[in-house]
């Protein structure tokens, strides 16, 4: 009987096997004062125990995923005049940075079972379980976070962006801007055949502060009374300084 099962086993078994090597160009990213964003390169190989197939395309994808955050989206309306919120929607857990880079277009590596299944696309990497009963079209929310996101440089699709050479090796380089958040960021990788994924591999990219942004992002949360005494008398010396400068401009 066990030899049964064994060769049952063996028969659904693929006949091919292919995985992901993978290398960073760094894997920590320090934030200080002077930080205006980074660039990783994300390189690697597709190891594989047969040869080559040719009969269907292997694809790529490749995501970095910033630590999750809740996020309240308000809707406003203009009421007698004035602005004010008229509906709100708790997003329970959103990528406060998330950038998909692909090796083709975005409908010829991925099927939307598989993406459901592995969460890979920006509005599948988005946690809603629902919105209150009384609010019209909640996906309306998702999408602003999205879309505002997206303009701040926080959320990027990149299609074709992955450079994939016959096959077996791949790079392609994400950019994160200068007003990340401190964190764990996943950097995940999809091998893909016919839309479905074959193997996958994560690693994690370490963010944090440095220097003098670590020693103020401490205080604020050990400190907050220190902290709070300490950044109304910087803006008090800034604003007598400044009065100071103008004054000695005038005499001059």
């Amino acid at each position: 009987m066990r030899a049964l099962l064994a060769l049952l086993a063996l028969i659904a078994a693929p006949l091919y096997a292919e995985e992901v090597v993978l290398g960073l160009s760094q894997d920590q990213v320090s934030i200080s004062t002077s930080f205006d964003g980074s660039e990783i390169l994300l390189y690697g190989a597709v190891k594989r125990e047969t040869p080559i197939r040719l009969d269907t395309p292997l694809q790529v994808i490749v995501t970095v995923s910033g630590p999750l955050e809740p996020v309240t989206v308000r809707r406003k309306e203009k009421r007698l005049g004035i602005w004010v919120n008229v509906d709100a929607v708790d997003v329970d857990a959103a990528p406060s940075f998330y950038a998909v880079a692909t090796s083709a277009p975005w409908k010829d590596v991925i099927s939307d079972t598989e993406d459901l299944r592995h969460r890979i696309s920006i509005p599948r990497a988005i946690r809603s379980v629902g919105a209150p009963m009384n609010v019209d079209e909640p996906q309306a929310f998702t999408d602003a976070v999205i879309r505002i996101r997206m303009n701040n440089g926080l959320y990027a699709l990149k299609e074709g962006a992955v450079d994939l050479q016959q096959s077996t090796l791949f790079r392609t380089e994400i950019q994160m801007p200068a007003n990340l958040t401190e964190g764990d960021y996943a950097a995940r990788i999809f091998l893909t055949r016919n839309g479905r994924v074959i193997s996958d591999y994560q690693t994690s990219i370490d963010v944090r502060k440095v220097g003098l942004e670590r020693w103020l992002f401490n205080l604020s949360r050990q400190q907050p009374l220190v902290y709070g005494l300490l950044s109304l008398a910087i803006a008090i010396a800034a604003g007598w300084g400044a009065s100071a400068a103008f004054r000695l401009l005038r005499s001059g």
